[in-house]
This record gives structure tokens, sequence and C-alpha cells, in this order.
């Protein structure tokens, strides 16, 4: 006996890698069920029941465990002893399922295959193997029962390349990599990972990314794999020498909304600036966001017309994820005649024609949710910054019983149910700290300055948060 396949198939959110991942399955499963490699049907010793078992058990989501007659291209019998387990993710939603096949010697005697099936054999031999690993695009219609199944392996490598697996996620791209050969090699082709990248992460993005030094020589695969995981991820410290210092220029836009501190703000599109909240000079908490176009002549201040805006709040973030989308997070919030730190995540897309503030997440918001995955403690003056793929990170802050929290927490708000991620970063974080500053660099280089720990200002101290390794 001897361990023949182990399979793991990742379910995405993209219905596309699922159809090419089960376009796949049904290949395998018709080629080893039917006695030799042109036999129209599945061959009679073989137990439909078991067939239609394994099908119930992954419609229900349970583990299934049994024995199927298979047979080589050869047309000798070998018994499979298949057994399918669900992976289950922390909100009790399947996200993987794991194949493991064993294979023993079957005793029955079936006698010989046909002899034009063995003379077409012979004749065919170049292009047929025990597996698709080794296939390449042939026509179809010649008696080919498998691959006429399978008519994706009928396009050409540029239809494959350019019209599907474009389409696709990084991590998506990695997961259809492992199928076989042909594909492992498609997947290799830098020009593919380039508009993988920027169909998930923009052109904005994937144009800072190319002006990184380096970048080229890392090379996308690894960029978008590094930036997906954040395996490379490490915290380091800068020395910084003198440098010629840039001059401000006030900007006069005209009907300026209320004077605030602590509010949050943010750019799109590198144009156009985005304020939220705050407290005004009389105390008052805000709840109101304006936006500022600074490409015009004479910039203009606009509020942003909402039906519902979240509870009054300062020390709050806001990110740009998505091009045009918005997360606010934390902040010290008004509930009813109390100020409370929070934890609620609020998200608006400015690209609608009538934007709203949705709930996220949220303590006492209604029909708020509670994402899987261990939440921040409720916070004020910490840092966001928003990754490629439109996922958010957060770090420090005021929280309460505490001087600040230095635990890094990431959460993809695109995500159908978002979950909440700790993630550990090696190297030389920033102490403890809240009231710091950040800024992302090049898509991969997240940079925080200064801070306060509750004993001592940090205000020269500055650490480099490298998404990659490193490619200066």
């Amino acid at each position: 006996m001897y361990v023949n396949l182990v399979v793991l198939l990742y379910f995405s959110k993209f219905q596309l890698l699922a159809v090419l991942i089960l376009l796949l399955a049904a290949v395998m499963l018709r080629f080893l069920q039917c006695r030799g490699p042109f036999a129209k049907r599945r061959h009679p010793l073989v137990d439909s029941t078991v067939v239609s078992e394994i099908r119930r058990c992954l419609d229900a989501g349970v583990e299934f465990q049994g024995d199927l007659l298979n047979f080589r291209k050869d047309g000798s019998p070998l018994m499979n002893h298949l057994r399918l387990s669900p992976i289950y993710g922390d909100d009790d939603v399947i996200t993987h399922i794991i194949g493991i096949q064993f294979y023993t010697e079957a005793n029955l005697d079936l006698g010989p295959l046909p002899k034009s099936c063995l003379k077409e054999t012979a004749r065919s031999s170049d292009r047929f193997h025990s597996d698709l690993s080794s296939y390449r695009p042939i026509p179809a219609g010649h008696g080919n029962t498998c691959f006429d199944h399978c008519a994706i392996f009928q396009l050409s490598d540029e239809v494959l390349s350019y019209k599907i697996l474009s389409r696709l996620t990084p991590r998506d791209i990695g997961s259809v990599g492992s199928v076989c050969k042909r594909l492992y090699e498609l997947t290799k082709n830098e020009d593919l990972w380039r508009m993988v990248c920027q169909n998930e992460w923009g052109s904005e993005t994937t144009r800072a990314l190319e002006a990184v030094p380096g970048a080229k020589r890392l090379g996308w695969g690894r960029l978008a794999r590094e930036l997906t995981t954040l395996e490379a991820a490490a915290w380091s410290k800068l020395t910084v020498g003198d440098a010629q210092y840039p001059a401000w220029r006030e900007i006069s836009g005209l009907a300026p909304p209320l004077p605030r501190s602590w509010h949050s703000s943010c750019t799109l599109d590198g144009t156009k600036l985005v304020v939220s909240g705050g407290c005004a000079d009389s105390g008052v908490l805000l709840s109101d966001t304006f936006l500022l176009d600074l490409t015009m002549e004479k910039p203009v201040w606009t509020e942003i017309p909402v039906a519902w805006s979240p509870p009054s709040r300062l020390g709050h973030t806001l990110t740009v994820y998505g091009g045009r989308k918005i997360l606010m997070f934390g902040g010290l919030a008004k509930s009813g005649p109390l100020r409370l730190r929070s934890s609620d995540v609020f998200t608006m897309d400015l690209s609608e024609e009538e934007p709203c503030w949705r709930c996220v997440t949220g303590s006492g918001m209604p029909g708020a949710g509670n994402p899987a995955g261990v939440a921040p403690p409720p916070r004020l003056d910490h840092v966001a910054v928003s990754l490629p793929g439109g996922r958010v990170l957060i770090f420090g802050g005021s929280v309460a019983g505490l001087h600040s929290a230095s635990q890094l927490y990431l959460l993809d708000p695109s995500d159908e149910k978002p979950t909440w991620r700790i993630l550990n970063v090696p190297g030389r974080p920033p102490r403890f700290a809240w009231g710091h500053s950040t800024c992302v660099v090049g898509g991969t280089r997240a940079i925080v300055l200064g801070g306060q720990t509750g004993e001592e200002w940090m205000l020269s101290e500055l650490h480099e948060l490298s998404l990659t390794s490193s490619i200066v």
C-alpha cells in the first residue's frame, strides 16, 4: 500500500477558481473510473452508491471514507481508499477540504482490453500519461473522453493566462499552480503575476510598487506572496541624518468646516482630502465628514450628506481601501452622556451616487456584527495603515488600563465575513505608544514616527515596518 495523492483545495470567494478545480476533479474522477483512456462510460464494477455518497458528504460538509474501484491506463484494476475531510474556520464555515488517496492492488481478473483500444493506446502513448501533469492541448473529437470533458485544457496558454488566470487573486494563483505541470509553468510568468496584482490592488498601487528600488529583482510573484501572507514583515529602527526641510504652504479652502482637533483624515487618489469627526472648540464631539478637492484652482469644502452617521468621536482613524472606500476605526465615541473608547468599524464607498456609512462591527450599533478572530481592545489615538488588497493594519493607541497596545491587528473589510487577525512580527517594534503618526512608502513600508508612552515622549524616534523581503 502507498500514498498516491494528497490534495488541499482552497475555496475562494471567486467562483472562477472553484469552476477550474471542479473541472479538473471531474476529469480525474471520470478518467479513473473508466477502464482504458478511451472508455465511454464508467466500468460496471465501480460502485455507483459510493460515488453518490461522496457527493452527499461534500454537499453536507461531513467527512467521507470509502473504497472505490479505479483503473490504470493499461486497464489493470486497483482499489482507491479515499478519505475527504472538511476543515472549518473560526466561524464554523468550511474553508478547505483535504483529500487523501491510498491505492492497493485489486484482485480482479477482468481480462485484456479490446484489441482496438490496445492499438489506439499504443499509437497515442506519446500523448497520454497516467496523470494530467504532463498534458498539452490536443484536438478534441478523437475519442479522448477524458479531455473532451475538460474543455478548459483545449484553450491556448495565452487564453488561459490573459482571460482566466489573470482574473484570480494572488492566493488563488498559488493554488492553481499546484494542480499540474502546465498550470505550474503558466503561473511562473511575471506578466501574468503583474496583471493579477493590478486587478487585485489597482493601478495606483501597482505603479507605486514598480517604483520601489529592487522590486523588479524581487519579482511580482514573490511580491504578491509576501504582501498577501505578510510572511516577511519585520520591524526595524531607523536612524535619520540631516536633510533639507520641505516648505509648507497654506491652502485656503472656501466654506471650511468648524475648527476642530483630534479629528481624522485621509486622501483619495492623492488629490482629495477627507476629514471626519473630532472635537470642536466648545468641547462638543463631531460626527460630520467633509471633502476638499485640491485639484481645483479655488478648493471648496463640501460636506458629504449622509442619512446616518456613526456616533460622534475623536481620536479615531480613517483609511482608504479598495480605491474610493474609507474605513473608520476606534476613537473616543459618545455613547449617551458618556464618552467611551471604541473598537467599532464603519465603512463608506465614496464612488456611490449617494454615499452612506455602513456598520461592519460595533459594540452597540443596530444590526452590527461581530467579526471572527480576536478583535483589538477599544482604543483611541492609534494608527491605521492600508495594505495592498484592501486590508487594514491597526497599531498602538490608548487602551483602558494600559499605557498603550503594541500588538498588530489585521482586518480585510472586503471579505464577506471580515475576520480580525493578530500579526506577530519579528524585529524591533516601537515601544508602547499612542499619539504617533504613520505613512506608507512605496506600498511595502510603513513608517511610524514619535508617540507618547505614558511616561515620556518619543518625538524623534522613527521605526519601519517592512512588509516584504529587503529589496533595496
